[in-house]
């Protein structure tokens, strides 16, 4: 219970566990908290939902959904005679509601030879992901779902591969990568493929000036909006803590401090946070075109960039 703050108030406690979990750093006098997984992002629907409706509300993210359905429509051609006459498991990671998957299925022509697989750790994503290929003109197309995490993507991957459907192609679009840690990931997909296999992925590059990239997510009250339902299955109040992001070597940290000094219990544990103490919720990683190429040939023997016009967005079709 969230005795402190004198309310009945039932902390979630497989995020009070990841608290306890992870050690926490020293900023001067005070404790920094970092729970920075996406998971946390969509505990509920309500959470999901909020996700999902981040792009309709930011222009920019907008342009980026653009330029990204523009290139897996235009680089078909390039995608296609790495997987031609095959029968193919379509691995949706962060499957989200699958409207960017669908965009690529939409291509082929035989899509008698396709089977839509849609991962995600969120149920309710993959819900929406199924009715989105249920509705459309792919709703012949069989699904396979799965509600997973990225570490199991190995065995999920040698499980598909059932019925024919030998070949794998995993999508890993949206900027997911963005939000994960770069090298565990791609160990993770490059472990879970063959040969016969490829990997489209789909980022934001950039030359990255930090002081604009902390402007803006200081400024996206629609982030603050999403992010503080997490802190708030800890039992905090908005008043309670501060939103603010801070760059730090690649990335963009966005945290809540807390102003006043606070003690959250949950299964006969506490927590006391001092007036100060920060909690890390999200990180995004940044990359210009050639660090993340860069690192994608140290994991794939085969790589190649589809750049947008306007070189900001990239899609990255990968062999291992």
């Amino acid at each position: 219970m969230n005795k402190a703050a004198g309310k009945n108030f039932k902390i979630n406690d497989l995020i009070f566990k990841e608290l306890l979990r992870r050690p926490h750093s020293l900023e001067g006098k005070n404790k920094v908290y970092n729970i920075a997984d996406s998971k946390f992002w969509y505990l509920t629907p309500e959470q999901a939902q909020a996700f999902l409706d981040l792009e309709k509300k930011d222009k920019f993210q907008q342009s980026v959904v653009k330029k990204e359905n523009d290139l897996l429509q235009s680089g078909f051609k390039e995608i296609f005679p790495m997987i031609a006459g095959k029968k193919l498991n379509i691995i949706d990671l962060g499957c989200g509601d699958g409207k960017k998957a669908k965009v690529l299925v939409e291509q082929f022509k035989d899509k008698s030879k396709l089977r839509y697989c849609p991962i995600d750790i969120s149920h309710y994503m993959i819900e929406k992901a199924i009715n989105t290929f249920s509705g459309s003109n792919l709703k012949k197309i069989p699904v396979h779902w799965n509600v997973s995490s990225f570490e199991n993507i190995e065995n999920i991957s040698e499980m598909l591969r059932k019925s024919n459907f030998t070949t794998n192609l995993f999508l890993l679009l949206g900027g997911t990568i963005e939000n994960s840690e770069l090298h565990e990931l791609l160990d993770e997909i490059r472990g879970a493929m063959r040969d016969s296999d490829c990997l489209v992925i789909g980022n934001k590059v950039t030359e990255v000036n930090p002081s604009v990239v902390v402007k803006y997510y200081n400024a996206a009250k629609y982030i603050d909006d999403l992010l503080f339902k997490t802190i708030n299955q800890l039992g905090f109040d908005k008043k309670e803590v501060s939103y603010s992001s801070r760059f730090r070597g690649q990335r963009i940290e966005m945290f809540y401090t807390i102003k006043n000094a606070r003690t959250i219990e949950s299964s006969g544990r506490k927590i006391e946070f001092k007036q100060g103490d920060k909690i890390i919720v999200a990180y995004s990683y940044k990359y210009s075109q050639d660090a993340l190429l860069g690192w994608l040939n140290l994991y794939f023997s085969f790589v190649q960039p589809l750049v947008s016009k306007d070189k900001s967005y990239i899609l990255v079709l990968c062999k291992k």
